[in-house]
């Protein structure tokens, strides 16, 4: 590698506010936002919308949506494919 053209890689901690959930790991991502971890140490402190805490896919909380809805308002703006036949 050369030196001195790669940013910093370090321990950051990510917080998933809608979970309440937070993650340390190693990133190359800057703030200025800090928080003290559990063991003691201060880090960066990223929040995040999103993680795999909150996620339907990891959490198993699939959303059902409204597809029949979506079909009705696609039949009106465009109607339908028979009637136009």
């Amino acid at each position: 590698m050369q030196h001195a053209i790669h940013p910093a890689y370090r321990p950051v901690v990510f917080r998933d506010r809608s979970a309440d959930q937070a993650f340390l790991t190693r990133s190359t991502l800057t703030s200025d936002k800090t928080v003290v971890w559990e063991d003691g140490n201060t880090y960066p402190v990223f929040d995040v919308e999103i993680s795999s805490a909150s996620h339907p896919f990891y959490t198993g909380n699939a959303r059902v949506m409204d597809t029949a809805g979506r079909v009705e308002r696609f039949e009106r703006r465009y109607g339908r494919a028979a009637a136009r036949g």
